[in-house]
């Protein structure tokens, strides 16, 4: 911002200036709370469709011995085939995963640099308490813990280093599970129960800021926006508790490693 048909008079004493009062940034600050609000909708609808996929765990073998988790992992590996080349399209989803990652956390700390910078001392106060200010106080500790989790899991399970079972065979979807989560093991499960509370936190808050932000909170959105702010997250950490929950206290029946 400058000022407009200033005094010259006064320009040249120094009581006022032309200069801008902060330096334009890079990114306009719109565009960050949009791509923060897209790519939040995107690891979303991902976690969602993440959990479905994981709870085949609990069901039954086939007739031939096969686990419908494995079938599951072999769908993904092989979708688009003949047409596109194998897992050409599972390398679509994870590049445009990393690419949102990138973006939101970029996003996610030059906002909270910002807001510093033009609050300065002062520290947000207003905050009437309850669950949303609770998640809105965590969002980058929540953040961080999901950042760090989400390494945690590609080593466990996609990879099979540092941090995997030493039964782990790749592809083998079922048995990494069942091995993982381990009754000797329980500290996995205990990391993944932490890391999906943290889930809670930062999906309920930033479903409802990404709808906000998109203009689609309103009176006639609200009933949507509560379905996708709070009972979406909540079904979706419901599902990824129980699965490590019921592996690790031998809850599942009829699983024999």
């Amino acid at each position: 911002m400058t000022i407009q048909n200033a005094d010259r008079d006064a320009i040249r004493n120094g009581k006022i200036t032309e200069r801008p009062l902060r330096e334009r940034p890079s990114f306009p600050t719109w565009a960050l709370k949009l791509g923060m609000a897209v790519t939040g909708l995107i690891f979303a609808l991902y976690v969602l469709g993440h959990m479905v996929g994981n709870l085949k765990i609990f069901m039954p073998l086939h007739a031939n011995g096969v686990a419908p988790i494995d079938d599951y992992a072999r769908f993904l590996r092989s979708m688009g085939e003949p047409l596109f080349p194998h897992e050409s399209l599972l390398w679509i989803i994870r590049l445009v995963l990393l690419a949102s990652l990138f973006l939101h956390v970029y996003g996610a700390f030059a906002l909270r640099a910002r807001s510093t910078r033009s609050r300065g001392k002062f520290k947000r106060t207003g905050l009437m308490g309850g669950w949303q200010s609770t998640a809105t106080r965590s969002m980058l500790v929540t953040g961080v813990i999901l950042l760090l989790f989400v390494i945690f899991h590609i080593l466990d399970l996609t990879v099979g280093q540092v941090v995997a079972s030493d039964e782990f065979v790749h592809g083998a979807v079922r048995n990494n599970l069942l091995a993982t989560f381990a009754p000797e093991r329980w500290w996995v499960a205990l990391v993944y129960i932490v890391a999906n509370l943290a889930l809670l936190l930062h999906l309920t808050h930033g479903i409802y800021l990404a709808v906000s932000d998109l203009g689609w909170l309103g009176k006639r959105g609200h009933a949507i926006m509560v379905v996708l702010a709070y009972i979406l997250p909540g079904m979706v950490v419901l599902g990824n508790v129980i699965m490590p929950l019921a592996l690790t206290l031998g809850w599942v029946p009829g699983f024999s490693r």
